[in-house]
């Protein structure tokens, strides 16, 4: 099975939650990163924590670019060749055939550009038939970037499995307990689980029981939706 896993945005936990998924996932699995930006030649990028925190599980990146920019803007100002849906779409199609799960992890949105020829995640997704998983921030302002997001899954013809709250916090706000009951009302698709803030900090064994307290049963966990 491949699935890709998308964020709202930037920094909402997406290489936490790819993570939490692979490390509750049965049988070998693999995570692909497309584009890694931000990142120099030798220094760890999001795979390295993955690997990290999943001991065992297969990484492969397909290409780096050092600023922290959308891929196809990283490449250009590289001076490297971007990475094309094609290219990507055939990376986790080789992992599937030695794996049972297969996270393709992007780079922000799934309408963030991977080259100039406007080639997004959404179109990897598309290439692959795989379903998304959507990955959130959990207080204000996330019910907007989360309903777009879904609606455009939803127009493209693609499947959203769920939406999971990357970095839910220790003491969430109104905004945050409300967008518990919000998050599914709005976009029409389940809440899968709210990963602890702060997980990617954690030794492998910490790791996996909070991943598991922070997944529903459908991903492999236990956990259930709060009262807000």
């Amino acid at each position: 099975m491949i699935v890709v896993v998308a964020g709202t945005g930037t920094d909402v936990g997406k290489t936490v939650v790819t993570a939490a998924v692979a490390a509750l996932a049965p049988g070998r699995v693999a995570v692909l990163k497309p584009a890694q930006t931000g990142v120099g030649p030798g220094e760890p990028g999001d795979l390295a924590e993955i690997a990290r925190l999943v001991p065992g599980v297969t990484t492969r990146e397909l290409a780096r670019y050092p600023e922290p920019l959308a891929p196809a803007t990283a490449a250009r100002r590289s001076g490297r060749p971007p990475v094309r849906p094609e290219a990507a779409a055939a990376a986790a199609v080789e992992l599937a055939d030695g794996h049972d799960l297969v996270l393709v992890e992007g780079a922000g949105g799934i309408a963030v550009r991977f080259d100039d020829d406007g080639g997004t995640l959404a179109d990897v997704a598309a290439k692959l038939a795989a379903p998304v998983l959507v990955v959130a921030a959990a207080g204000l302002g996330t019910l907007n970037h989360t309903e777009l997001t879904v609606a455009e899954l939803r127009r493209r013809g693609l499947t959203c499995l769920g939406v999971v709250v990357g970095a839910w916090p220790a003491d969430p706000d109104l905004a945050a307990r409300c967008n518990v009951v919000d998050l599914p009302a709005v976009t029409g698709v389940p809440l899968l689980g709210a990963v602890a803030a702060g997980a990617g900090s954690l030794d492998p064994a910490a790791f996996a029981s909070t991943a598991r307290h922070g997944l529903a049963p459908s991903l492999g966990g236990t956990w259930q939706t709060p009262e807000p």
